[in-house]
């Protein structure tokens, strides 16, 4: 029983193994390619469109308000980076219900390359909306005793962001391999059913953690009038 998809090797040579994890991970990678290739080629603007454009529209349109809700910011510049994790994610996810796939989220070296990414890219906003003097105020904020601390929070958040989707993905797994070798028929539909909704949660609360921290970087050190603007627009 495989739980892991680093467990299953296609090829070796030397100290490199072609395993599952790799193999699957550019299966999606092009697959999402393609998708986004022939879903974009022939866009319109018309009261007609494809079924395609329509669900990415509505896709497109329902990340932009998340993180607009989140960060009360323009979405534009933390769309393609949050959507491409949580399409990413939900495509690894759902695929689960396909024979003889292995799920690459199911693998700690691919959840801790999506959270360095977000560790990456939170420091990457933060100074790209308040400049590297305003973004390292931050850690000095309100004492720069405090910085020490807020440094080793970085690192737990995104340890937590790896485990958290590792254990999720590997723990539904296990959980569907069990109930095979038990109930070899019904229990296993159900729950990939289930599996195939809780791998959606799953990229949803993987993306809305990384907006916040983004968000959170982004506006750190900003006036407070920046926040009664933004309530006088709501009223």
């Amino acid at each position: 029983m495989r739980i892991s998809s680093d467990e299953w090797i296609f090829w070796s040579w030397r100290w490199f193994d072609l395993n599952a994890t790799i193999v699957f991970t550019w299966v999606i990678m092009a697959m999402l390619v393609v998708i986004s290739f022939f879903v974009t080629r022939r866009l319109s603007e018309t009261e007609e469109i494809s079924g395609l454009q329509n669900f990415l529209e509505v896709l497109v349109g329902g990340l932009s308000d998340q993180i607009m809700d989140i960060s009360r910011q323009e979405p534009g510049p933390y769309l393609p980076f949050v959507g491409t994790l949580f399409i990413f994610i939900a495509a690894a996810n759902s695929l689960s219900v396909v024979p003889g796939y292995v799920t690459p989220t199911g693998s700690l070296s691919t959840t801790t390359a999506l959270a360095l990414s977000v560790f990456v890219a939170v420091p990457i906003f933060g100074v790209a909306a308040l400049g590297i003097g305003g973004y390292l105020k931050q850690y000095l904020h309100p004492t720069p005793l405090m910085a020490p601390f807020t440094i080793l929070s970085e690192f737990s958040r995104t340890v937590a962001l790896a485990i958290r989707l590792y254990g999720n993905a590997m723990s539904g797994a296990m959980i569907v391999a069990i109930l095979i070798s038990i109930t070899p028929f019904f229990f296993p539909v159900v729950m990939q059913l289930l599996g195939l909704l809780t791998g959606l949660i799953q990229a949803y609360i993987f993306a809305v953690l990384a907006m916040v921290y983004i968000a959170s970087a982004a506006q750190a050190g900003q006036p407070e009038k920046h926040n009664i603007k933004m309530m006088n627009e709501e009223v």
